[in-house]
């Protein structure tokens, strides 16, 4: 290195490299920078797949903050990830993340608007496509074909942290299986803000033994089931119902595992697949002792098809609908020698009267008893056996609600006023 020093009236002329220069601290500057050279800002340059990327963006959007008062919330992130991209979104009570295969170039993370980035990749063809960040103005080019697009984002530094699970301790669960126990109790949650235990589904863990309850108070959906490893301690946690029901979105159907991870003091849970993880807060309360509302014994055992009993409540609905939700069931034992019928029947001032006659086995007292048929039709819609039972004591007490031969599933529904 030649440094070079002039004295020239009441200043310095400084000859470095061959270039002059008549200011000592630029000299000095560009000997430090050589020196010392600043730390690159991380970039991103990628090659993924369209139809991957679009997937993955359809995955996480749902838990994008749709209204936040920090911009960020409304991104999703972008990162390289030991060999992969993940895509990240959260609005600090859900989270959901996802992996995809790509060529990474250049490891680094940004953040990018959901909506603008989910919209132009649907919009590509299907080609790979190329993510390039420029640090400098932190701004995503997007490249597929002929189309290029610069999209603003916001650096990655200001998004929320997202937990790093332990799975050493966490409970396996069959992905097919949650996915149908998921689907046989979250309907039944309430919708009402002012009671969030109720928006809410009760997980209780004990052993090899798992029992997921909802209820909105008119109804209470119990779903049991058997693991194949046992939980190393009991514990029972309130879920909201929209983390479940995301879960079983992002989930594929097959013999996966999913690993649930209950990180100690963080009020959080934590589910883990093989391409996706879900983080979501638990709920804080005292879940309702449902179980002592479950009658134990019954006067009127009813068993009918299942797939005729939901047709038949589809079309009471045509009509109950605009008479509160009532559809009243008129369930008559056999008599010398006539098979047992069940008469379902709804009527509306506003819009007329309707009723069906469905052959059924009853054993015990005939009886008149009402019940909303949204709540029916929604039971029914995940009933998995041929047939079921319907087993009652009067026309004011539960229903209880169950599959053939199976009593991992139990559901209890509340009756109406016959008026």
């Amino acid at each position: 290195m030649r440094l070079s020093i002039v004295n020239s009236l009441d200043s310095k002329i400084l000859i470095f490299q061959g270039v002059i220069y008549f200011n000592f601290e630029s000299i000095l500057s560009i000997i430090i920078r050589q020196q010392f050279p600043p730390e690159r800002s991380p970039t991103v340059k990628v090659t993924v797949s369209q139809q991957q990327l679009a997937h993955g963006l359809s995955l996480v959007s749902r838990a994008v903050a749709p209204r936040s008062t920090l911009p960020v919330l409304a991104n999703i992130l972008v990162a390289t990830d030991e060999g992969r991209v993940r895509l990240s979104a959260t609005n600090l009570e859900l989270g959901i993340s996802c992996w995809i295969g790509g060529q990474i170039a250049e490891e680094g993370a940004i953040t990018v608007p959901a909506r603008t980035l989910s919209d132009l990749v649907n919009t590509l063809p299907n080609d790979p496509v190329l993510l390039e960040l420029n640090p400098k103005n932190q701004v995503l080019n997007v490249r597929c074909g002929t189309s290029i697009t610069d999209i603003k984002g916001i650096d990655a530094q200001e998004y929320p942290p997202i937990p790093v699970p332990d799975l050493a301790d966490g409970l396996e669960l069959n992905v097919s299986d949650f996915k149908e126990m998921i689907q046989q109790v979250v309907f039944a949650v309430s919708t009402d803000e002012a009671r969030p235990v109720l928006q809410g589904v009760q997980m209780s863990v004990n052993g090899t033994f798992i029992t997921m309850a909802a209820t909105d108070g008119y109804r209470v959906s119990v779903r049991k089931a058997e693991l194949e490893h046992p939980a190393a301690s009991p514990f029972s946690i309130i879920i909201p119902a929209r983390a479940l029901s995301e879960l079983a979105r992002i989930a594929s159907d097959g013999d996966q595992k999913i690993v649930m991870v209950t990180p100690p003091g963080r009020g959080q849970v934590l589910f883990h697949l093989r391409d996706a993880e879900l983080v979501s807060s638990l709920i804080e309360g005292n879940f309702p002792p449902y179980d002592k509302i479950i009658p134990t014994s019954f006067k009127t055992k009813t068993i009918l098809s299942t797939a005729e009993f939901l047709k038949s409540c589809r079309q009471a609905e045509i009509i109950a609908r605009d008479g509160n939700n009532i559809v009243r069931l008129d369930i008559q034992p056999a008599v010398e020698g006539a098979p047992g019928v069940v008469e379902i029947s709804a009527q509306s001032e506003e819009t007329g009267f309707s009723e069906i006659k469905l052959a059924a086995n009853v054993e015990g007292p005939g009886l008149l008893i009402a019940f909303n048929v949204r709540f029916l039709r929604e039971v029914l819609d995940v009933m998995k056996s041929p047939n079921i039972v319907l087993q009652t004591n009067a026309n004011n007490t539960p229903g209880l609600l169950q599959q053939t031969g199976d009593d991992s599933f139990i559901h209890v529904i509340m009756p109406m006023h016959l008026g």
